[in-house]
């Protein structure tokens, strides 16, 4: 057995008992790594088992709690907690099953998140969501095509064509939601790349719309405006940046002329990687401000997204960036009050605060936080979590390390 597989099995196990988990941040190469990402996984599967346990046994409205400030949402609690974890879940998921302890998981794993794509999408199925009722369900039918997009030999192609015929049929039924003129024109433009890329027909308005009235929102330095206006929150991260993207991936894919924005964004996107690492404190927080705070470390989707898909800029050390991603997910996830007795997220953004929902929350939207984990997409003999352990920025900063000087995206 190596080292390696020690390392995971004694962290998993740690994990499992309730306890908080050593990571090796002061050792060097591999092992730190390691350590790091038993302990994502850990935190991956507690948050994301309960949901998949309940969906693929058809439960999940019967066991989902729906507490008392969120009953005017309970219409939308289905969709909303697949969506956004499947979403987050979707790259692990991507690396397939193996024979380490990892392997065997995600196996497991796979075969829940499919029979929850499948339960969720069957019109006579006791947990079909709401696609169409309301606007909210053009948000996750989008986080559920994300997932698609992300994970299609495990939660789309092993499908029957009844299965997939659901899939559609529940995806293009959010055709009659109208955006509103903000981040939500993404969503529109990801359940039709969604479509495009898995059935090959598509709607191209809404993606041209929300490609070319993004790059009109540009406000510089790396970020865009969520509609017209500039807002202080994550939703360049949340949102804006992995979404369009990954639209622009679909349309290079297809060989769309919008394809050809593909470099400006990506460096736009390099500079917004370069702040959101900036932002971890020494400590492993980070300023929570403005709107949906509640959804935890998903503020850190856009790094984690830049992370898997290899386009970190040269200035940001794959071990300091993971060090300080696992920092963050531990300040949050080891607050006392996190979970409720049963394994399901309390609302809050370190703990239990409901002073901090916005009207439109619900306990699923708060699984929108494993976003902020799909660095977990990445093999475990990748760079990112083979380079030894590393202080982020501000750790060197306030360190008192001479470090080289920020700069703007010109």
């Amino acid at each position: 057995m190596t080292r390696n597989t020690i390392i995971f099995i004694l962290t998993w196990v740690v994990g499992a008992m309730g306890l908080p988990v050593w990571t090796a941040t002061a050792a060097g190469g591999s092992e730190a790594g390691v350590a790091d990402r038993a302990y994502q996984v850990q935190v991956l599967t507690r948050i994301s088992r309960p949901v998949l346990e309940a969906l693929s046994e058809n439960k999940l409205k019967e066991r989902m709690p729906v507490r008392e400030w969120e009953k005017s949402r309970a219409q939308f609690v289905a969709l909303e907690v697949t969506g956004r974890t499947l979403s987050g879940l979707a790259p692990w998921l991507a690396l397939g099953a193996d024979e380490s302890p990892e392997g065997r998981l995600r196996a497991e794993f796979i075969e829940m998140g499919r029979k929850c794509v499948i339960n969720i999408t069957d019109p006579k199925g006791p947990d079909f969501g709401n696609f169409n009722k309301g606007g909210q369900p053009l948000v996750d039918a989008a986080y559920l095509s994300y997932a698609l997009l992300r994970a299609p030999k495990q939660l789309w192609d092993p499908l029957t064509e009844s299965q997939r015929s659901n899939v559609v049929a529940a995806l293009e039924s959010t055709r009659i939601i109208r955006p509103g003129q903000n981040n939500w024109l993404l969503f529109s433009a990801m359940v039709e790349a969604g479509l495009w890329e898995l059935t090959g027909s598509a709607k191209m308005k809404p993606i041209e719309t929300a490609v070319n009235t993004h790059m009109e929102w540009y406000k510089g330095d790396g970020t865009y405006g969520d509609g017209p206006n500039y807002h202080w929150d994550y939703y360049n991260s949340y949102v804006i940046q992995p979404f369009l993207q990954e639209v622009l991936r679909v349309c290079k894919h297809k060989g769309y002329p919008l394809a050809s924005l593909q470099p400006q964004v990506i460096a736009r996107a390099q500079r917004y990687a370069e702040v959101q690492e900036r932002l971890i404190s020494p400590e492993g927080t980070y300023p929570l401000v403005g709107r949906s705070s509640v959804y935890r470390f998903a503020a850190f989707h856009h790094l984690a997204y830049m992370t898997l898909t290899h386009q970190l800029p040269a200035s940001l050390n794959p071990g300091a960036v993971r060090s300080g991603l696992t920092a963050v997910v531990r300040r949050m996830v080891e607050a006392p009050g996190t979970f409720d007795e049963k394994g399901w997220l309390n609302l809050g953004a370190v703990g239990h605060q409901e002073s901090m929902r916005d009207s439109y929350n619900n306990t699923g939207s708060l699984y929108i936080c494993l976003d902020g984990m799909i660095a977990l997409g990445l093999p475990p003999d990748d760079p990112y979590w083979a380079a030894p352990a590393a202080p982020w920025t501000q750790k060197r900063i306030w360190a008192g390390e001479d470090v080289a000087k920020d700069h703007g995206l010109k």
